[in-house]
């Protein structure tokens, strides 16, 4: 069984369609990458799976529980405890890293297992700092987000996902705000987590990492799936577009 499945979905912002039919499945311990142009709908895709967005059309499951549809015409969603159950089911990794500011890094990590899942606080704290840990930020655990680099952050943020026991990770651009020299120690922790059989979809424009981590790669432009393949199939395709965008990569 597909652990995600997204079935003919459509989205559109004041009359412009951003998704036009994308059809995708995810099954448990894969990693997929999106890569593509700016503005071809990858990141809208990855927002409409996190329920943050309602879809126009089509329709979104989560091991074959139904997410997102429409009815009449119009999006329809679970509502209240299937909803969170459903919302449980995956952590979603901004670019923008999205800490609460006035949160140390331990509380950032352990108030939603503490106040949404309704864990003991103790093994929260427990599980934030073996976490914390595995990303190389175990005495960063009383700092605040202002006293971290843009990586350390990201690995917090990286953390945070984490902690509520995903299913399923989605990582959108994760390094896209990050100097270049940051941008390598996140790299490094994602790529630990496919070691892990952690699912995860990541919208990257980092072409290498992408073929090395990938189980699967999606190209998308202009809201559509243009090519997708195995890491070779898809840097290998005679496919215009995809190598126009690839450029030097391609040559390599």
């Amino acid at each position: 069984m597909n652990l995600l499945e997204m079935n003919h979905i459509q989205k559109s912002f004041d009359g412009v369609q951003v998704l036009k039919d994308i059809s995708l499945s995810v099954k448990q311990g894969e990693v997929l990458s999106i890569i593509g142009p700016s503005g071809s709908g990858k990141s809208t895709l990855l927002r409409c799976a996190a329920m943050l967005e309602t879809i126009d059309g089509g329709e979104i499951r989560y091991l074959d529980r139904r997410a997102a549809w429409m009815e009449n015409g119009k999006p329809a969603g679970p509502k209240g405890k299937e909803k969170k159950e459903i919302q449980s089911y995956f952590g979603l990794v901004f670019q923008s890293f999205n800490l609460f500011p006035h949160y140390s890094v331990i509380r950032n990590i352990t108030d939603a297992p503490i106040h949404v899942q309704k864990r003991n606080k103790e093994e929260a704290y427990q599980e934030a700092r073996s976490l914390l840990a595995r990303m190389g930020l175990a005495d960063k655990e009383d700092a605040y987000p202002y006293q971290l680099s843009g990586g350390q952050c990201q690995r917090v943020a990286i953390a945070r996902a984490l902690a509520l026991n995903p299913k399923i990770l989605f990582f959108d651009e994760p390094t896209s705000a990050l100097d270049p020299e940051l941008t390598g120690e996140v790299l490094k922790v994602i790529r630990s987590l496919a070691d892990l059989d952690i699912t995860m979809v990541i919208v990257t424009h980092e072409m290498e990492f992408a073929r090395n981590i990938s189980d699967r790669i999606i190209f998308m432009d202009k809201g559509l799936i243009e090519v997708q393949g195995t890491p070779d199939e898809v840097f290998q395709a005679e496919h215009t577009r995809m190598r126009e965008f690839l450029g030097k990569i391609h040559q390599n």
